[in-house]
């Protein structure tokens, strides 16, 4: 029955690409070395963190029959795939979804399940929260494709449990378990905090945050060309903000323009209000999880500024960058442009030109080429 279940998932809405499925190895594993603790497991003991498409929390609801289970992905389209398989397939008064990596969501848990992020970072964070705010039995179930995982996942877990040993391998995964929480009296790491004085910035960043509190090479290229984007703008978004470093540099120099930073990135959006709040900014920059400019009104932007991902997962796809092409072009007034960096050997400037209109190219160095594409 479970594994019929786990054969009918989907991974709508993202995008497609070869080698992506609903559930893998790792997920069947998780499950499995889970099973003595989550049969009979009492409602809302059980966590699930970082599940892809619904696999492991929907496997559990059903194998097993709890209720009140939490769960949390960092990514809106993997909590969306969860809901839409859930509605489809069953399971959805089982659980909810909460999208902050908060203490409500471990809270008292005795069992969580992860699927390992590969960032050490995020790993820490999340082993942190489980084992400061779980219940003082929590078994944290953590797993992975054997080709994503290292020694090193090991001892950032052992920082925060005092024993952590490995599964035998299956079908190249592996499961981590790691119980006997230590409870330190010392304040949370995350998020991260680093001030960056060429810029006039501090930025602040959760675990699963690109770049970290650094500043990627890509954004302090573009930052530094932002005097000249649309000077007269009144309007902007940042889109696919990360840690909200371009929202912020824009606000803080420009003091008429109101900014919205959009990211589906839960780890994102939290780093984002961070940076906004630690810059003083709140009142000119409004941080939303979504995807795309999902929420935003046709034709309402002047500016839209764009370090584009070019990843699905584990893939390199452009899928992601054109998409958000489009999501531009639709928000921006007449005569507004898009200022998008990107590397140079990506050769976006047709796409852009297709999607938004007559492009230009703005600076260009050894790495990176930033364009401005202006809406028709």
């Amino acid at each position: 029955m479970t594994e019929d279940l786990l054969a009918a998932l989907r991974c709508d809405p993202e995008i497609a690409t070869p080698d992506l499925v609903a559930v893998d190895a790792a997920d069947r594993l998780v499950l499995d070395e889970a099973a003595p603790l989550l049969d009979g497991a009492a409602p809302g003991t059980v966590v699930v963190l970082g599940d892809r498409y619904g696999a492991v929390t929907l496997g559990a609801v059903h194998r097993f029959g709890l209720t009140g289970v939490r769960a949390h992905t960092d990514r809106l389209t993997g909590e969306l795939a969860l809901a839409e398989n859930a509605a489809r397939l069953g399971g959805a008064d089982a659980f909810r979804s909460l999208d902050v990596l908060g203490r409500e969501l471990v809270a008292g848990a005795r069992v969580v399940l992860l699927l390992l992020p590969r960032s050490l970072d995020a790993l820490d964070e999340v082993a942190g929260l489980v084992a400061r705010h779980a219940d003082p039995s929590v078994t944290l179930v953590a797993g992975g494709r054997e080709k994503h995982m290292s020694r090193t996942m090991n001892e950032v877990l052992a920082q925060h449990f005092a024993e952590v040993r490995a599964s035998r391998g299956r079908q190249k995964a592996r499961v981590l378990h790691a119980t006997a929480p230590r409870r330190t009296e010392d304040a949370p790491a995350w998020p991260a905090t680093a001030r960056h004085d060429d810029l006039g910035l501090t930025v602040r960043a959760h675990g699963a945050a690109f770049a970290g509190a650094r500043v990627d090479i890509g954004t302090r290229f573009l930052v530094a060309h932002l005097a000249d984007a649309v000077p007269g703008a009144r309007t902007a978004v940042d889109l696919g903000c990360g840690t909200g470093v371009l929202a912020s540099a824009l606000a803080a120099a420009r003091p008429g323009v109101e900014v919205v930073a959009t990211d589906e990135s839960a780890a994102a959006v939290a780093s984002a209000r961070g940076t906004v709040e630690a810059n003083g900014l709140g009142d000119r920059v409004r941080v939303q999880r979504a995807r795309g400019t999902a929420g935003i009104p046709d034709a309402s932007a002047d500016l839209v500024l764009l370090n584009p991902p070019f990843h699905v997962g584990a893939a390199v796809h452009d899928g992601v960058a054109r998409g958000l092409f489009a999501e531009a072009a639709r928000v921006l007034r007449p005569g507004g442009e898009l200022w998008c960096v990107w590397n140079s050997g990506l050769g976006y400037r047709p796409a852009l030109q297709a999607a938004v209109g007559p492009t230009r190219q703005v600076a260009r160095n050894p790495k990176f080429t930033i364009t401005a594409s202006r809406r028709a």
